[in-house]
C-alpha cells in the first residue's frame, strides 16, 4: 500500500484506526511531500513516519519548482487547469507526479536512510548501506524483505520539473598547481549511459594539493563512469596566467558504493 502524501489536518496524531498506518497492509510505503505544519504553513501532508518505509524527498516540506511565481505556474505547460491546481497545492500533488515518474525509472528515486534531511544534504548518509537503498514510488516493495528497523526514514532530492529523478554522486577533487588562486571548479561526468552537465565542486580560494568534495544530484544515471571533465576559472583576467589542474578526481556512486 503506497501513501501519496497522506493528509495532515484531522489525521495527524490520531489513533491508527482512523489514519494510514503500517498495520494496514503487509508493506506500507509513504511519500511525504507537504509535511510542513498546517498552521501557519498550510502543509496538507502528515509529517511523522507511519509506514514500513517513509520517503521525504527534498526534506518532505517544500518541493523544488513549487516556489515559482503564480502567473508562470497557472499558465502551465500542462494547461491552465493543471497550473491553477498546482499553484494551490503544488507540494501536496508532487507525490503522485514522483510516483508516476518512478514507473518509468525503475532505478531512480533512491532513498538514503538518514536521521535528518540536513545530515543527508551534508553527505553523512552516503553511499547506500550494503543492503542497498529502496526506490521511492512504484518499486519500493522490492525492498520489503530488507527492512531491519521499526521505522525507516529515507531522504533524496528530485528535479524541479519532469523528469524528476536525480542520481547522487560524491565527487572528490585534489588540485595541482604552483600557487593558490581565487575562482571555481566545475566537473561533468561521462558514462556508458549518458553524460551530466557541469556541477560546481567548490568556489573561493583554490589551493594546490587541497582536496575538495561535493555531493551532486545529477539528472542522468551515467552508468559506468568513462571519463570526467574538469574545468576551472578564476573569473577575471590575471596577468600572471595561473595554471591549475586536477591531480586526482574520485567519483563514488551512491547506488552501488
Amino acid at each position: 500500500l503506497s501513501g501519496l502524501d497522506p493528509a495532515q489536518p484531522y489525521f495527524q496524531g490520531t489513533p491508527i484506526e482512523v489514519r494510514l498506518d503500517k498495520s494496514d497492509a503487509d508493506f506500507v510505503d509513504v511519500i511525504h511531500t507537504d509535511s510542513a505544519p498546517t498552521i501557519p504553513n498550510l502543509g496538507f501532508g502528515i509529517s511523522p513516519a507511519i509506514g514500513h518505509i517513509d520517503f521525504y524527498p527534498n526534506g518532505g516540506e517544500q518541493m523544488p519548482g513549487c516556489g515559482k511565481n503564480p502567473v508562470s505556474q497557472i499558465v502551465d505547460l500542462d494547461g491552465i487547469w493543471e497550473g491553477t491546481r498546482d499553484f494551490v497545492a503544488c507540494n501536496h500533488l508532487r507525490s503522485y507526479k514522483y510516483y508516476s515518474d518512478s514507473i518509468i525509472y525503475p532505478d531512480g528515486f533512491l532513498g538514503y536512510p538518514c536521521a535528518s534531511y540536513d545530515l543527508f544534504q551534508s553527505g553523512n548518509c552516503f553511499p547506500c548501506p550494503e543492503e542497498g537503498c529502496p526506490n521511492m514510488g512504484h518499486y519500493a516493495d522490492k525492498f520489503k524483505d530488507k527492512i531491519k528497523k521499526d521505522f525507516l526514514k529515507l531522504y533524496l532530492n528530485t528535479g524541479e520539473a519532469r523528469d524528476f529523478p536525480l542520481w547522487r554522486y560524491k565527487v572528490t577533487v585534489t588540485l595541482s598547481g604552483r600557487k593558490k588562486v581565487k575562482g571555481y571548479v566545475n566537473v561533468a561526468l561521462y558514462g556508458s549511459d549518458g553524460n551530466t552537465r557541469q556541477y560546481q565542486i567548490t568556489k573561493g580560494t583554490l589551493k594546490p594539493d587541497n582536496t575538495y568534495t561535493a555531493y551532486i544530484d545529477a539528472e542522468v544515471n551515467v552508468g559506468k563512469v568513462t571519463k570526467v571533465k574538469f574545468l576551472w576559472n578564476n573569473n577575471w583576467i590575471n596577468p600572471t596566467f595561473p595554471k591549475l589542474g586536477a591531480a586526482t578526481i574520485t567519483v563514488e556512486v551512491g547506488q552501488n558504493r
